[in-house]
């Protein structure tokens, strides 16, 4: 299926103390930029040579930055999705497979939301603030859709069996805890929270897409694990009231893709003023005087304007929903962060392609790997069609059709 080596998953610590509390946005964007600088000098490397950033995460966690979303009421600071969608950001622009890594726990505390037990969510909450970091198992190869779900689990006397398999399961190497959506035999979907040390669970490093190459992005299996009712969510049915979910989900995965552009873009202003040369025929004696090139460079930060301007509008839509979550005020959620998604793409992909064509061809050499940016931003960008954006941000401005409500709009 790969033409990568499958490596088992590396033995996982436990948490050695409890995070800080970050209790303000200024606090967490400014620890965000300070984990961003540490980690960008390594991130050409291990793309390079596929080296997992096992220690880098372990800092990651250890700043109390995975923690920001859990609400207030459950001993959490809380803090607004326009601070999440920045962490993000900040971090992707530095090295955007660690910043993908923990979006799917910060999903998951999101939709912990709408879990009817208090038990289970402050159990699970406080976990989190322990230092407990969560992936995910959702999607499976080989079904009709990204929603279609072959995995099992059964209620056997006080437990639950699963059984299946799950791919694409970003963040699962490097968790504590797996939460993995299944089918009952009714049809009934639930999330398992599953130990990753629990019998019968498998993580193999096999991700061999060409870009976000060590987000360990592959494989993990279920052999008939064994997990207690109080890690099952959704037993007693979901909260009526809907919750933004698919809004959340979808302004991370836009987040990541500008960070993406926006390290490009920075590479691309410091080849373009130290290495470049001027075309022979601008007359100029630094690249950085070339017309055009200067010309090249103004549209391509304005785009990069445009796309960050939007998905911090996005997120101010978001938060504001959040106050009153309604069915109509999700709509609008999604269309907003819809809109971001299609011009962070585009970005993306425009901004580690114009990087070339500015640098010119000594910025091809391998060793300043340049190209993992054009390769992070396709593999990333292809999560969810943007091609179906257009028609939704559409179909709702003209015909004013409310968006369908899953986590991929």
């Amino acid at each position: 299926m790969n033409d990568v080596e499958p490596r088992p998953a590396p033995p996982l610590p436990l948490p050695e103390s409890r995070p800080p509390l970050l209790a303000t946005s200024a606090e967490a964007i400014a620890v965000a930029h300070e984990f961003a600088r540490s980690i960008a000098d390594g991130a050409a490397e291990r793309d390079r040579d596929r080296i997992l950033p096992i220690p880098e995460i372990e800092r990651f966690s250890a700043t109390g930055l995975w923690g920001i979303l859990v609400p207030r009421e459950y001993g959490g600071p809380g803090l607004p999705i326009t601070t999440l969608s920045e962490v993000m950001r900040i971090v992707s622009a530095a090295d955007p497979s660690i910043g993908q890594i923990p979006q799917n726990h910060y999903a998951f505390l999101n939709f912990l939301r709408a879990e009817r037990d208090e038990p289970k969510k402050r159990y699970f909450y406080g976990k989190v603030l322990d230092g407990y970091r969560l992936g995910n198992a959702l999607v499976e190869m080989g079904t009709k859709t990204a929603a279609d779900w072959k995995t099992v689990i059964r209620a056997e006397g006080d437990e639950f069996v699963i059984q299946g398999a799950k791919f694409y399961c970003t963040g699962a190497l490097f968790a504590h805890y797996i939460p993995v959506v299944a089918r009952t035999e009714a049809g009934e979907v639930l999330r398992a929270m599953v130990p990753r040390d629990t019998p019968g669970v498998t993580v193999i490093d096999d991700w061999s897409g060409f870009g976000q190459r060590t987000t360990a992005s592959g494989t993990v299996r279920f052999e008939h694990v064994r997990v207690p009712a109080s890690h099952v969510i959704g037993l007693g049915g979901l909260r009526e009231k809907p919750i933004v979910y698919g809004p959340i989900s979808q302004i991370m995965q836009a987040a990541i893709d500008a960070g993406i552009a926006a390290g490009a873009f920075a590479d691309t202003l410091d080849f373009v003023r130290r290495r470049a040369r001027p075309w022979i025929d601008s007359g100029r004696d630094r690249a950085a005087d070339d017309p055009f090139t200067v010309s090249q460079v103004g549209d391509t930060r304005i785009r990069l304007r445009a796309a960050e301007l939007v998905l911090e509008y996005a997120g101010r839509v978001i938060d504001e929903v959040l106050e009153d979550e309604t069915a109509e005020g999700i709509a609008r959620a999604s269309i907003a962060v819809a809109e971001a998604k299609v011009l962070t793409t585009e970005v993306a992909l425009h901004a580690t392609s114009n990087l070339f064509e500015l640098a010119g061809t000594s910025s091809t050499l391998r060793k300043y790997n340049y190209d993992r940016h054009w390769r992070n931003a396709r593999v990333h960008t292809l999560h969810d069609p943007v091609r179906w954006k257009y028609f939704s941000i559409g179909d709702y401005e003209l015909n004013g059709t409310l968006p369908p409500v899953h986590s991929w709009i």
